[in-house]
Parts: C-alpha cells; structure tokens; sequence
C-alpha cells in the first residue's frame, strides 16, 4: 500500500517558546522523531507533505482571528519549519510537498485529496502540532475520505495535555487509526 508522511503545522510559531502560538516543550520533544521518520520516507522515495497554516494579518474573515493570537502570518519566520525541519526542508524541497492550508483540517480549500490520489496514495501517516485541532481534524477527513490513517504517537502533542490524551483515544476508537507508540 502506498503510503505518505503528512508533517503538520510543525513551524517556529507552533512549536518554538517564543512562537505565536506555541505548545512549546512537548512540541520540541517531537523534533528528532518528526526529522528522523521524514528522512526515512524520503530515503524510501515516498510522499512528504508539509501543510502549513497560513494567515493574513487582521483578516477579520477568518475565524481563528477570534479564537487565537496573530499566528503564521504569510511571509514571516513564525511559518518556518521548526528547528532542524528547516534544513531537512531546504536540502529536500524536491521531495517535500509544501501545502498552504487555511483551516484545521489539511484537507478543507486544498487539493491535498487530489496530489494523493493521483499518486496512488492509500495510507496516511500524520505527525505534528496540535494533536486535538488540526492533527484531529486532519485524521477525521481522512477516515472520512476512506485514507488508512496512522498516528505517530511520539510525533504529535499539544499546548493541552487533556485535549492530547482525548484525541489519542479518539483516533484509536473513534477513526480506527493505528497509533505507532
């Protein structure tokens, strides 16, 4: 089964301590587990994706505008692949897709659905921030789309420890993700 890596929303404001909006140290802990399993895809010649958020400052239109803080803001550091991810991404931007994204889900206003299927891709493979927003709503269109969906439980994590722990349970008997620990 054709399988790809989706790397979500692991950028400087997500992740570092002085990110916009940053789930910080258990963030950081995924940094060599996110490296070393992209780097173990691409070795094998299967897909990455990296979806990134993207905003426009004060756009009043969009409705994280009222939920969180200014946060990867189009042409800024804060939506910089986080740590050595940067580097990984420089050296290998012919075997990482990057994707803009606008909402929680990777799926909603993108063609991701579109790039996987027309590479025969079946099995999804979801690692970054956060757990219980956009890794949640990521895996819930993929159940919903008929994608295998698996879950990297050392690649994931969240600014809220409960929301980290509920989406796990809910991955594995909700979705029927498998959940790599």
């Amino acid at each position: 089964m054709k399988r790809a890596l989706l790397v979500i929303d692991y950028t400087e404001d997500f992740v570092a301590e002085d990110g916009a909006l940053t789930c910080g140290e258990p963030g950081i802990a995924l940094e060599a587990y996110i490296e070393q399993l992209t780097k173990k895809f691409i070795n094998k010649n299967e897909a990455v994706v990296f979806a990134v958020d993207v905003h426009d400052e004060n756009d009043p239109y969009h409705p994280e505008s009222r939920l969180f803080p200014p946060h990867n803001l189009r042409g800024t550091a804060g939506r910089e692949p986080f740590g050595s991810l940067k580097q990984l991404y420089e050296e290998n931007r012919e075997a990482i897709y990057w994707m803009d994204k606008t909402r929680y889900s990777a799926f909603a206003g993108t063609n991701l659905e579109i790039w996987l299927r027309a590479r025969g891709i079946q099995e999804l493979h979801l690692v970054g921030v956060c757990t219980d927003i956009c890794i949640l709503h990521t895996s819930v269109d993929t159940y919903n789309k008929g994608f295998t969906t698996v879950i990297h439980e050392r690649g994931v994590a969240s600014f809220d420890a409960a929301g980290h722990d509920w989406a796990l349970r809910h991955f594995k008997n909700t979705l029927g993700a498998e959940i790599i620990r």
